[in-house]
């Protein structure tokens, strides 16, 4: 006969279970993960290992699907993993016709496979607890890099800072364009996601963060991407704000918030002031040296190489072999740039290696994370939208998809929303917000 359990003994066994049931979840899988989301408010060094990390768990998870079914179920539905398997599926092919050598052709289809980062963060989360670790990971990160900024800006020591700009313009392990866009996108992360934050004054502290982020990207940091990318986060998290009648206020809204900080913040001021007196110079100048001059001199050789390969492009890695021409056509004198380069506008980048079907793909890439976000609840499809939105203000003025900092950035912190979005609360529950459809 089946021996009988007590009631206490059962339920000892299943409060064992709920104990331990926790510590099974924070494993090697959970760890890189965190690891990875930590990573991009830190040095390039630290990233590069996570990602090594995440493929080598990603890749073990595909050959250990069978064992573990729920760790390689596909995101049924979902448009982004296929839109970023269609994008790089592009960009190798057009290894066929590529115009550049072969090292820097391979070397850019590297640099777009930081994609997959965002496909890895949504298939390796299982669930939303996990996903609320990995997001944890990302603030306390991002919290020591604003609040090392701070530091530097105060003149305290900050013996970790390892940037070439860390004691003039207070940026800690990059540039300060690459961490103005990373501040402004912290603050509006931590505005729409206040309400997952633990504890009695967590949704104040969340609160807080957001306007010591922003602080440090107005009045701290001068990269005018930055101040381009939180005023565009700013309008639209105002416009959400507002009730739906007044919305079509956003329309004049970065241009308000965009007057009143160039009357009360110096760094604004400075910045905006100097891109008109660049732009106005371009046209008198035989040869661009200001930093505005210069992009818009890349961005006008960028349609040019669009214009000559509009079919398909000059292939992927070709933009520096196609500027170098382009630019020896009008004077034999000139001196190539290196390998690997890109026009400061992730657009017309595109545009240049893989013709109009680039910009066309791009346009698709990140309509398919606006698509998935939108099916989300309220506050995740905001948080996932402003990333988006960041992305996309980012991409005018930078390669931000492309450059390695930034580009890692946005694809694990994309990847990271989506799984928080999508996956559901594990079995013991985690803070949610309010079951709200996106509108």
């Amino acid at each position: 006969m089946r021996k009988l359990e007590s009631p206490i003994i059962r339920s000892t066994h299943e409060a064992t279970r709920t104990i331990i049931l926790p510590k099974k979840t924070i494993n090697f899988r959970l760890t890189i993960i965190c690891m990875a989301a930590a990573s991009v408010g830190l040095s390039m060094v630290i990233i590069s290992i996570s990602k090594l990390l995440l493929l080598i768990c990603g890749m073990a998870t595909l050959l250990f699907a069978q064992r573990a079914p729920e760790a390689g179920k596909p995101l049924a539905g979902m448009r982004t993993p296929v839109a970023v398997l269609v994008t790089i599926s592009a960009f190798t092919l057009s290894l066929l016709w590529t115009v550049a050598p072969q090292a820097d052709a391979l070397g850019s289809v590297a640099k777009y496979g930081k994609l997959l980062v965002i496909v890895l963060m949504m298939v390796l989360i299982r669930d939303r607890r996990e996903a609320m670790y990995a997001l944890g990971s990302f603030v306390v990160a991002q919290l020591f890099l604003v609040a090392s900024s701070w530091m530097l800006f105060a003149h305290l020591p900050v013996p970790w800072a390892t940037s070439n700009m860390a004691l003039t313009e207070y940026a800690v392990f990059s540039s300060y364009l690459d961490q103005g866009i990373i501040s402004a996108v912290f603050a509006a992360i931590c505005w729409h996601l206040r309400g997952l934050a633990p504890g009695r004054f967590g949704r104040h502290f969340a609160i807080f963060l957001a306007l010591i982020s922003l602080g440090n990207v107005f009045f701290v940091l001068s990269g005018r991407s930055g101040h381009a990318v939180a005023i565009a986060l700013l309008s639209i998290a105002i416009m959400w704000e507002l009730p739906k009648r007044y919305r079509a206020v956003v329309v004049f809204l970065p241009f308000l918030l965009a007057l009143v900080l160039f009357f009360s913040s110096t760094k604004v001021r400075e910045r905006f002031t100097l891109v008109k007196t660049e732009v106005q110079s371009y046209s008198t100048q035989v040869q661009p040296t200001t930093s505005s001059g210069v992009r818009l001199d890349l961005w006008r050789r960028a349609i040019q190489v669009m214009t000559q390969h509009p079919i398909a492009g000059s292939g992927v890695g070709s933009w520096s072999t196609e500027y170098n021409r382009l630019e020896r056509e009008q004077n034999p004198a000139h001196k190539d740039i290196d390998g690997n380069g890109n026009p400061h506008q992730e657009y017309l980048l595109w545009g240049a290696q893989l013709g109009i079907p680039g910009i066309l793909l791009i346009g698709l890439l990140m309509y398919s994370v606006l698509k998935d976000a939108m099916g989300m609840e309220k506050p995740y499809a905001r948080a996932t939208q402003s990333a988006l939105l960041a992305l996309a203000v980012a991409c005018l003025f930078n390669s931000s998809i492309y450059d390695a900092q930034i580009g890692d950035f946005f694809c694990v912190l994309i990847g990271l929303l989506l799984a928080l979005g999508f996956r559901k609360p594990a079995s013991q529950g985690m803070p949610t917000p309010q079951h709200e459809q996106a509108t």
